[in-house]
């Protein structure tokens, strides 16, 4: 609560562990994200009005999508904490603190309304529900944060939950950090937001916890677990990336191995490396993932991270046996043979693949699933990052559930290539059940080897 007179402001609420390291965030960019109920704007809120307090003159903008969301979570919470000490104008919707210091209240319901801050500045921007802005907002403001003082670079922090319209950059910059040319991965942090850190919210209110275990699954690890692996129509629920995906190891040179292709030129071109252990588990342990490539080149890239292993077999796209009169570009210039065809010149012996989708998709859905001794049958290297960053990623086709939607799935698609060229688990399973004999079944007749008379199991 604020003191009854300007010179004094008492603000209550002690931060947890997380909250701290929030505040103490210098970063350019700092996300604070996670499950809900992590007390995130609360966060922020104090954030803002912290940093007004400890600079003068300084210009803080706090964004939200809609102008209702900003009223209730921020500027009617900020009333009650700042009265008396910060004036409010309700036109302007600015908080003015005596030492010059400003926090203006923003929203951009539409994806133009961002326009509205061309040629501001602000020293500190702060996207509250940042996955509720698309990309092509973030970087519009990203150009309103600049300032030419000394004493405080400019910053911007996000608070938000997985899921949303700004759900794949969130995730692209803070939780894969991957980066494009101009981001600085070191100006960019993540503080992981739980529920279980707001000790205030749990006791307060124990039933919201109990309201958020029992929702659907792909909800519950959204929401109460702040899994950024779940995203709304998620095609493949059954992905874990705690789960399927491991360090890699030295695959033993008995193991047989095989290969895949997505075929693509101005898409992405993707290649997979599999190994089958003795148990019949799969692991993929490498992958190609490119672009704007020649044929050659592409083979060449194959060949080398193939090395000495001896691969079984490949599999490609069908489309790759097109024939597309004068459009398959090689080094040589243009060829009238197929991209399989320019392959296999190459030195890259492949074979049609098994397109058949809604049965491929089911297939890649049983791999996914626990093999007997509970660990799923596909487990992907963690160096296979396109594979582990489009699998949660795909979605429904929302004319047809039983089908993924096109988009970027040039990896998954490859996958199941691949183990549409395997028997699947369930068939595994039946054929490991056709080979145990009850022994304590008088009816059974027991193979017998013909030359010593031993049983032969």
């Amino acid at each position: 609560m604020a003191a009854a007179d300007k010179k004094s402001l008492t603000l209550e609420g002690t931060p947890n562990p997380k909250q701290a390291e929030f505040f103490k965030s210098r970063a350019r960019h700092t996300c604070y994200g996670g499950a809900r109920g992590g007390g995130k704007s609360w966060a922020m809120r104090r954030k803002a009005v912290l940093l007004a307090l400890n600079y003068s003159d300084l210009n803080i903008l706090i964004l939200r999508r809609t102008l209702s969301e900003l009223r209730v979570n921020i500027v009617e919470p900020l009333m009650k904490e700042l009265y008396g000490f910060a004036e409010y104008n309700v036109t302007e919707r600015v908080f003015r603190f005596p030492n010059g210091s400003k926090i203006r209240m923003g929203f951009c319901d539409s994806e133009a309304d961002v326009y509205q801050y061309q040629g501001h500045e602000y020293d500190v921007i702060c996207l509250e529900e940042a996955t509720h802005f698309t990309e092509t907002q973030m970087q519009f403001l990203t150009t309103c944060n600049r300032n030419v003082r000394t004493d405080i670079t400019p910053r911007m922090y996000y608070t938000c939950n997985p899921g949303g319209v700004g759900h794949a950059w969130v995730k692209r910059l803070f939780i894969d950090r991957e980066y494009r040319s101009g981001e600085n991965p070191e100006n960019y942090v993540f503080i992981p937001a739980r529920l279980y850190d707001n000790v205030v919210l749990m006791d307060s209110d124990p039933d919201y916890v109990h309201m958020l275990e029992a929702l659907p699954e792909d909800q519950r690890r959204a929401y109460l677990e702040g899994d950024w692996d779940v995203v709304e129509g998620q095609f493949f629920k059954e992905w874990r990336k705690e789960k399927h995906v491991i360090e890699p190891f030295i695959i033993p040179s008995h193991w047989r191995c095989f290969r895949s292709m997505d075929w693509g030129y101005n898409d992405p071109c993707c290649v997979l490396w599999f190994a089958v252990s003795p148990d019949r588990r799969i692991f993929v342990f490498d992958e190609y993932y490119q672009d704007q490539r020649l044929v050659n080149d592409v083979a060449h890239t194959i060949r080398e991270k193939t090395g000495t292993r001896k691969i079984d077999y490949t599999v490609g796209s069908p489309d790759m046996w097109q024939h597309r009169g004068m459009t398959n570009m090689t080094r040589k210039g243009f060829s009238g043979e197929s991209i399989a065809e320019s392959l296999i010149l190459s030195g890259v012996p492949v074979m049609p693949a098994d397109n058949s989708r809604m049965v491929g998709w089911q297939r890649v859905r049983e791999f996914l699933g626990d093999a007997p001794d509970g660990k799923p049958w596909l487990q992907v290297f963690s160096n296979c990052r396109n594979l582990i960053k489009y699998m949660p990623q795909m979605q429904y086709d929302p004319n047809d559930h039983e089908d993924a939607l096109d988009g970027d799935d040039h990896a998954p698609e490859a996958l199941r290539y691949g183990l549409m060229s395997r028997p699947s688990p369930a068939s595994i399973q039946r054929e490991r059940q056709r080979k145990i004999i009850d022994l304590t079944d008088p009816f059974v007749e027991l193979p017998r080897r013909k030359a010593s008379g031993f049983l032969s199991l």
